[in-house]
């Protein structure tokens, strides 16, 4: 649309059900660059992804001409069907139900780029359950426990 002027950048935390090590470092890479891909389709910049086993990080510069919602929708559909298609586990690849997202001013960029690129040694101090916390209290998120995603103890 002409005389229509967006800065978006949204921080997304996508959960595999169950909170099962189910991203193996054999497609770890093959999966960041098929989900990059979804995002540029869409017109979408990705400044920063990474997969961890257990769940992954990614900064979009998001296009307004799709939600924050939709985005994340197609983003887990898409990547589950393709994890499943090309066979890289025995059992079957599932995200969770529902996404964090957060967002960012563009003075911000560079330091989140930095902390999801950083996330293999960041976990080496920091369990997945305290950082999303973490986030959810810096982000004055209100949140029930039981709506949490599932932690594996």
């Amino acid at each position: 649309m002409a005389n229509t002027y967006t800065q978006i950048y949204i921080h997304y935390v996508f959960v595999v059900k169950g909170r099962d090590n189910m991203i193996k470092e054999t497609f770890r890479e093959e999966l960041q660059k098929y989900i990059t891909g979804i995002i540029k389709n869409h017109r979408h910049l990705c400044f920063a992804i990474y997969s961890m086993p257990d769940h992954t990080h990614i900064l979009v510069g998001l296009n307004p001409s799709q939600s924050v919602s939709d985005l994340a929708r197609e983003l887990k559909a898409n990547s589950s069907k393709w994890i499943n298609e090309k066979g890289f586990l025995k059992n079957k690849f599932n995200w969770q139900v529902g996404y964090g997202a957060f967002s960012y001013a563009q003075s911000q960029i560079q330091t989140v780029v930095k902390y999801i690129n950083n996330q293999p040694a960041h976990h080496r101090k920091t369990t997945f359950r305290e950082e999303y916390i973490d986030f959810l209290s810096k982000f004055r998120v209100d949140y029930k426990e039981e709506y949490l995603f599932e932690f594996l103890d």
